[in-house]
């Protein structure tokens, strides 16, 4: 049964309390109610961090974490709000090793008992607890977790009647996993991606020494990403995707409020032009 909703955003303030630090955007540590997406997935973040569920007869993949122990902590009273339990939460999946999105593993894995699946690339900064790569902005530091299992492109990860299939799209991080999935929502085969960030967000473009081949990795991960056949486009952040507007189009009865087959292609183009005019701005700060 879902509790009241007074009780609901009272458990999710608890949850969240300490949670964030005072640089980080205000929505990132802000309840909301979840909610069914397509299919078996489930929004199950806060407002500005998402965080997605995907059910099966067999257990549940949890994908991101929020960025801390009372992010996990928001994150696992969303999922018992929908009536799932904790312990059946099997396999715990991350987009990429930064902070605002693999935080919150460990108290996630000590709290459900699942495993942790990781992209070899990333392996090393989830079990360090610290980004990897030259950055601007630092290196913010985050609980380590003990990977359970690391893969390589083109795993899949079968759970019960649901299958995720991981695409490395490096850039963002060494290890950046996009995720695609196949649902059937009433009555339609739908085609669901999970874009890894593609933002630069700090990153060293020019001169980056400890991760060399980072131009030509974004360059390939965009190629990749405007591949993939997708009506789904799930973000790791609200505004990537503009997520609220489409769960009020949602409320308002609008059935297909995520469903765009175009919205993947228009958000890699536009992350590659911001990336192109960032790459730019580097190579002529660094002319003599």
């Amino acid at each position: 049964m879902k509790p009241a909703a007074s009780i609901l955003l009272a458990v999710l303030a608890l949850a969240t309390a300490g949670a964030a630090r005072a640089e980080d955007p205000a929505n990132w540590s802000k309840p909301i109610r979840p909610y069914r997406v397509v299919g078996n997935i489930y929004y199950v973040g806060s407002e500005g961090l998402s965080a997605w569920l995907i059910s099966s007869s067999e257990g549940h993949v949890l994908l991101d974490s929020g960025p801390s122990p009372a992010g996990a902590k928001l994150i696992e009273a969303n999922i018992q709000a929908l009536g799932f339990k904790l312990p059946d939460v099997k396999v715990l999946i991350n987009s990429h090793a930064h902070f605002d999105h693999a935080g919150g593993l460990a108290q996630l894995k000590a709290d459900t008992g699942a495993r942790v699946w990781a992209s070899r690339p990333d392996e090393p900064a989830l079990k360090k607890g610290q980004h990897f790569g030259d950055n601007d902005n630092g290196l913010t530091s985050f609980a380590p977790v003990k990977v359970d299992k690391t893969f390589g492109d083109g795993q899949k990860l079968k759970l019960g009647e649901a299958t995720l299939v991981a695409h490395l799209t490096p850039g963002h991080t060494i290890g950046c996993t996009t995720w695609t999935t196949q649902v059937v929502d009433r009555g339609r085969p739908l085609n669901v991606t999970f874009p890894c960030s593609t933002s630069v967000a700090g990153n060293v473009l020019v001169g980056n020494k400890t991760y060399r081949t980072i131009v030509a990795d974004y360059r390939a991960s965009f190629a990749t990403l405007k591949a993939l056949p997708t009506d789904v486009m799930l973000p790791a952040h609200e505004e990537q995707g503009h997520l609220l507007d489409k769960r009020k189009k949602m409320l308002a009865g609008d059935v297909n409020a995520f469903i765009d087959p175009g919205e993947l292609a228009r958000f890699v183009t536009a992350s590659e032009a911001a990336f192109d005019k960032e790459l730019a701005r580097q190579q002529s700060a660094r002319k003599p």
